[in-house]
């Protein structure tokens, strides 16, 4: 596995990620980005995803979670935060240490 990054959602969203030379990907519907994951996870060491994106295929998202690559990581589409990518940070961050330090949810 090359040290190779991807980013996966709306073509407004991942726009900008090409022009800076990362792989992007067009999220389509829930089944074909489901299957998209799934068919490019062992390419990639990190992988952006939209939020809105991420929330939709979190069942696909959770498989990956125990694995070291690829880092499955939500970040804001091109219009706004869902909240899912904070909430899903503060969930790992209380795992690993035990509290929720960052008070996302409160």
């Amino acid at each position: 596995m090359a040290n190779k990054i991807a980013v996966i959602g709306d073509k407004n969203s991942v726009l900008i990620f090409k022009v800076l030379g990362v792989d992007v990907f067009d999220a389509g519907t829930y089944f074909e980005t489901s299957n998209l994951l799934k068919k490019i996870a062992n390419d990639y060491e990190i992988i952006f995803i939209t939020d809105d994106i991420a929330k939709e295929i979190q069942s696909t998202i959770e498989k990956y979670t125990e694995r070291a690559y690829p880092a499955i990581i939500p970040i804001p589409s091109s219009k706004g935060s869902t909240g899912f990518g904070l909430n899903q940070l503060s969930m790992y961050v209380e795992k690993a240490v035990g509290i929720d330090i960052l008070n996302i949810n409160k």
